[in-house]
This record gives C-alpha cells, sequence and structure tokens, in this order.
C-alpha cells in the first residue's frame, strides 16, 4: 500500500519555454477566456492553475469556458467571475455549433484565452473568436494557431496532473501558488441524511471497467465497515454507475444508502462534505472528495497514482504494482492482477486509520 504525497515544491522543473512572447502583461489580461477541461477529475485537478490566474491577474474579469457536468466544480471552487456552457452536445456541436459558439465568444471581446484542455478545437474555438492573446500547451499540432505556446517537455508529463497544469500557466508568467485543490460544498442538503457516522463509497470510474474495483469486495467492505463502525454507507455515481451500485447493494448484508444517478453533482457534494471517510477508485468523485478535504482511500489499478492520485487530504492510496500497470486501458486484457491483489481487509484497514485520525 502506498500513500500519495504531494509534489516537494523545492523539485520543481525550470520554467518551460514558451514560442512569441516570455510572459502575459497585465494589460492584456483585462478579460480572460479560460477553456476548461471535460472531465470531473481534470476539472479539480486545474484548480490550482486557475488560482495561479487569478491571483496574478487578480483586476482580470474570469471566465471559464466548459461543459455542462463540469460547469458546477469551477463554480464552487469559488474563481471564476463567469461561466460560459459549451453545450455539446447540443448547440455548438458539431462544424456549424463550434463557429455559432466562436461568433458569441467573440462579441464578448476577449483579451486573452487560455487553454487548459489540450486539444487543437480548443485553439480553434479562440484563433475564430479572433482573441488576441491564445496561451496554452502546443500539444495535437496547435502550436502555429497559439501566440503563447508553451513546450511540454517530457519532465511535466511526469509530474501530478495539478502541478502538469500549474507549470504551463507559470511559463506563462503566473506566480506560484499551493498545488492544493479546494471547492467549497453547497450548504443546503437535498433531503435529510442519516445521524449515523456516514462513510461514502464511490464504485464507479466513467473511464472504463479497468479502473473499477470488484463490486463483491465492496460489498464485502461496505459490510465490514457496517458492523465495526455502525456507519451508514453511502453509494455515490452516475447514472452509468447504477448498474455497479445496485450489484453491490443486492451483495450487501446491510441497507446501503444508493444514490447513484439519483442526484446532481452539486447535491452529492453537498452530502459528502458530511462524510468521515471516502472511499474510491481513480474517478472524479476520488477528487472531488480530496478538493472537500475528505480522508481519502483510493483504489488504484491501471491508473498511475503519481499522475492522478488524492491530493490535498488525508488519503491512503492503494496500489500494487504489476508489469502490465499502468496500463491506462479502458478494459483489462488480461486478469485484472492488479486489482486482484487489493484485498478486503488492506482497505479496511487503511479506512480505520483514516478514521481514527492517523494520518501518517
Amino acid at each position: 500500500m502506498e500513500t500519495w504525497r504531494r509534489d516537494n515544491p523545492e523539485a520543481l522543473p525550470a520554467p518551460l519555454p514558451v514560442r512569441g512572447r516570455r510572459s502575459l502583461r497585465e494589460q492584456e489580461m483585462e478579460k480572460i477566456l479560460v477553456r476548461g477541461v471535460n472531465w470531473i477529475g481534470d476539472a479539480i485537478m486545474t484548480l490550482p492553475a486557475l488560482q495561479a490566474l487569478r491571483q496574478s491577474f487578480p483586476h482580470a474579469h474570469l471566465t471559464i469556458l466548459a461543459k455542462p457536468w463540469v460547469a458546477d466544480i469551477y463554480r464552487l471552487s469559488q474563481l471564476p467571475d463567469d461561466i460560459f456552457i459549451y453545450e455539446d452536445p447540443g448547440r455548438h456541436e458539431g462544424i456549424k455549433g463550434i463557429l455559432r459558439l466562436s461568433r458569441e465568444i467573440m462579441e464578448r471581446r476577449f483579451s486573452a484565452a487560455i487553454l487548459f484542455q489540450n486539444a487543437i478545437e480548443a485553439a480553434i474555438i479562440a484563433y475564430l473568436s479572433r482573441i488576441p492573446v491564445r496561451a496554452g500547451y502546443s500539444t495535437d499540432g496547435r502550436g502555429l494557431l497559439l501566440t503563447h505556446a508553451v513546450r511540454r517537455k517530457k519532465a511535466v508529463k511526469n509530474l501530478h496532473q495539478t502541478r502538469y497544469y500549474l507549470e504551463m500557466v507559470r511559463a506563462l508568467g503566473a506566480e506560484e501558488v499551493s498545488s492544493i485543490p479546494r471547492i467549497k460544498a453547497p450548504e443546503e442538503l437535498p433531503f435529510p441524511i442519516p445521524a449515523s457516522p456516514l462513510i461514502g463509497i464511490a464504485p464507479g470510474a466513467q473511464y472504463g471497467p479497468a479502473k473499477r474495483w470488484f463490486p463483491e469486495r465492496f460489498a464485502s467492505l461496505a459490510d465490514l465497515l457496517t458492523e465495526t463502525f455502525s456507519a451508514q454507507i453511502i453509494l455515490f455515481g452516475a447514472t452509468a454507475d447504477r448498474e455497479v451500485t445496485r450489484e453491490i447493494v443486492r451483495r450487501s448484508k446491510h441497507p446501503l444508502l444508493d444514490l447513484a444517478g439519483e442526484v446532481s453533482l452539486t447535491q452529492a457534494i453537498a452530502i459528502m462534505s458530511k462524510l468521515r471517510v471516502f472511499v474510491s477508485n481513480d474517478s472524479g468523485l476520488m477528487h472531488v472528495a480530496s478538493a472537500l478535504g475528505l480522508p481519502v482511500v483510493a483504489l488504484f489499478g491501471s491508473t498511475n497514482p503519481y499522475a492522478t492520485g488524492p491530493i490535498g487530504s488525508p488519503s491512503r492510496v492503494i496500489y500494487h504494482p504489476v508489469p502490465c500497470s499502468p496500463c491506462l486501458r479502458t478494459t483489462c486484457p488480461t486478469d485484472f492482477r492488479c486489482f486482484d491483489l487489493i484485498k478486503v481487509e488492506e482497505v479496511f484497514a487503511a479506512v480505520t486509520e483514516l478514521w481514527e485520525g492517523k494520518e501518517g
């Protein structure tokens, strides 16, 4: 079992090279459009870079361009002044939709675009929107569309993703900030929650089944936690996770509260803020829990905890390296050996440590 620790700021790489002007100037940053990323966990990991922009350009009006399902993450960070919803699927879908979106952005007369998203589409939209300053990593062949193209060195790709985004804005002249993401949970709960101690479990993962520990082991863990701590177990997830959560409910000996697909993201976050401990695969909700400051037990198999592990809260990362991991595949082509090595007793011991406040 490995415990994730955040990057040592004394070991940061040298500033990255930028094609074009060396850094952004205050007068260029009056109205900033930040192209957010498209996944909940990734959105959490961009928050320190967004904080760096907010802190470095305090007088700028900061707008996030984001897909609807991640917009609430940026709202709860309390960092942007405005959210511009990129409706794809919807009115901004396809070539005509991109042209429509570009016209809408152009009407707002942004002075700079900072692209957290790595795809060429982000640069095309910024270019078509006639934004004078366009900055981001020179990935996906988009370097010529950017006025400030940051070259992505190999060392940066090996950093935790929070630092990956921070190093990009650092190269553009933003000042150094903490790499710990933070969000503020809504105060209002969608319904009354049980008075007993609460433990959350997120057994899904949007990327694919190779990131998911086994449902029967989650069920055994839930039973053990219920019996040991007299806790109410709450299952969290998206609509796509219902099959997994229902199997866990079916296998468990005790009643579980299954909220997968039953509450919105903001409602789930409000409930999560009341938990004692959170157990999760490598997923967006794992990063949400960490950004709330919850103690997190994170289970890793096909992905790399040194790149996407929980950061900024008491945590235990359970990861058994095998020759084929991290493979970053959506489905396991062999026998799930990386997850098979993670036993219920090991996860229970990690939860117990965090329950008792042994942060390590």
